[in-house]
């Protein structure tokens, strides 16, 4: 048997390790296992789902700094028009940065959970919220969305089985999720350097542009300001 020095094994058991941790109840780019809420096993009809029909652009600030987000709508509309359509809600404004995981090596900063905001949930909670749609009182879920490379219409809850247009490169945001490849609501996450592992298994909509400083100095617990989206909501379309 060929013996495989640590220096070797080390990488694997990091990537496998941060695999595990993303799949898990409590992983950082996952929200709770949704495995028993009622409806989170299916996505809402896309009928019944925001599309952005172009591009956006979304500016989020943290401790009176900004980070500009460019929107992808043409290769991930249906994500990107939930988190657009988030962001003009004004959901995220005040909800917490609850994970980042820079040790041992750089990975994401992950929020965005609605419920942050709220005073009276505890922070051991935060990462286990959703998108509550006003209009039927349920958890909003989007289907897992990617786009291969050569093709012109996206393939929806197939986690893993497509190469994806749209990669974890740094400086990637793409929505959070439990193992369940269709539960994916209002968390998103920012990867903090090249992912390829995630590639196919989580939905990209967007990068960021400007202030990757920001995003880099991100603490855990840290706040949302605000975000809007400063240029493309004419590309939204409302169900």
């Amino acid at each position: 048997m060929r013996h495989l020095h640590l220096s070797t094994l080390f990488p694997r058991l990091v990537a496998l390790l941060a695999v595990i941790f993303l799949v898990s109840c409590a992983s950082l780019s996952s929200v709770a296992d949704t495995s028993s809420i009622p409806g989170a096993q299916s996505s809402t009809s896309m009928a019944n789902l925001p599309r952005l029909n172009g591009d956006a652009t979304v500016v989020i600030t943290v401790n009176d700094r900004p980070i500009t987000i460019q929107v992808n709508g043409a290769a991930a509309p249906i994500t990107a028009g939930n988190f657009v359509d988030l962001v003009n809600r004004g959901v995220y404004d005040g909800t917490v940065f609850h994970r980042v995981v820079r040790e041992p090596q750089p990975f994401v900063v992950q929020g965005g959970d609605p419920q942050s905001t709220d005073p009276t949930v505890s922070p051991q909670l935060y990462g286990t919220g959703s998108f509550i749609d006003p209009k039927t009182n349920r958890p909003r879920y989007i289907p897992l969305e990617i786009l291969g490379k050569g093709s012109s219409t996206p393939t929806y809850s197939q986690a893993g089985k497509v190469s994806p247009q749209l990669n974890h490169t740094r400086g990637a945001v793409a929505m959070a999720r439990s193992q369940l490849p269709d539960s994916a609501s209002a968390q998103f996450y920012i990867a903090l350097q090249q992912l390829d592992f995630l590639d196919g298994n989580y939905a990209v909509f967007g990068y960021v542009t400007d202030g990757m400083d920001v995003v880099d100095s991100i603490q855990m617990g840290d706040r949302i300001q605000s975000a809007k989206v400063v240029a493309g909501l004419e590309h939204l379309q409302q169900p």
